[in-house]
């Protein structure tokens, strides 16, 4: 848990590390089409869980929520409360990726007063320098909050990098949620060394990019993203939470 991209050299790299479960979640991209892909790429020897980490609130004030076990389209840009209720309703295990990370992560007591609708903290992602990694360690300690590792890969090269190892067979994206909802025992994994620090800049720089000219795209020249809650997938389900 988990990559933005998916193709063949992606889950080539997934196997040779031994991944066996590789959740998807790519930015902006509706649950149908993520689902699409995430059948196309799995097979006997990997299989691919489509999730969907959720920008909620808008670009000044949003905090991203990882959804995994979602039936239902559910967009962006829509209220914290709203996205939470709406993975409640679907029974959704809801994870925090890259906690107190620049503006767009729940800080610590924004995930103390919601810790009961919480599964688990990023307490590994190989983006992040050590320091940063460190904040989340303690606050999943702090609020007795499992943890999992995760390559949050951007750049293909990353995948495998951090992951999450079970004490038991997950085979499907009803065992991953059963697994995560019902804290299970796991170990957060990662390599080390002079090839993993690099990927780590590598995906530290390729930030640069998605908040400079990605991020201008998106605000100025894009227009509606795929997944804006006045899209006509969701059929006016969240008017009442939108934020825009």
């Amino acid at each position: 848990m988990h990559t933005k991209l998916l193709d063949e050299r992606v889950v080539s790299r997934a196997k040779q590390r031994g991944i066996d479960i590789l959740v998807y979640a790519p930015h902006f991209t509706r649950l149908p089409r993520i689902k699409e892909q995430a059948a196309a790429h799995s097979d006997s020897e990997l299989r691919v869980v489509p999730a969907r980490e959720v920008f909620t609130g808008d670009w000044n004030n949003r905090r991203h929520l990882l959804a995994i076990g979602l039936d239902e389209p559910i967009p962006d840009f829509i209220t914290f409360e709203g996205a939470m209720a709406e993975f409640d309703r679907q029974d959704a295990a809801v994870v925090i990726p890259h906690p107190e990370f620049m503006n767009v992560s729940l800080t610590h007591p924004e995930i103390r007063a919601h810790a009961a609708r919480i599964d688990a903290i990023e307490t590994y992602c190989a983006k992040l320098f050590p320091y940063q990694n460190r904040r989340g360690q303690r606050i999943a300690a702090d609020l007795d909050l499992p943890g999992f590792g995760s390559s949050y890969a951007h750049l293909p090269g990353t995948v495998g990098e951090a992951w999450t190892r079970f004490d038991r067979d997950i085979e499907s994206t009803d065992d991953l949620v059963d697994a995560l909802t019902t804290d299970v025992d796991r170990e957060v994994v990662h390599r080390d060394g002079l090839s993993h620090r690099g990927r780590r800049l590598l995906e530290y720089g390729h930030l640069g990019y998605e908040n400079s000219w990605k991020k201008i795209d998106r605000l100025l020249l894009s227009g509606d993203e795929p997944t804006h809650p006045r899209n006509l997938l969701y059929e006016g389900r969240f008017d009442d939470v939108r934020v825009y």
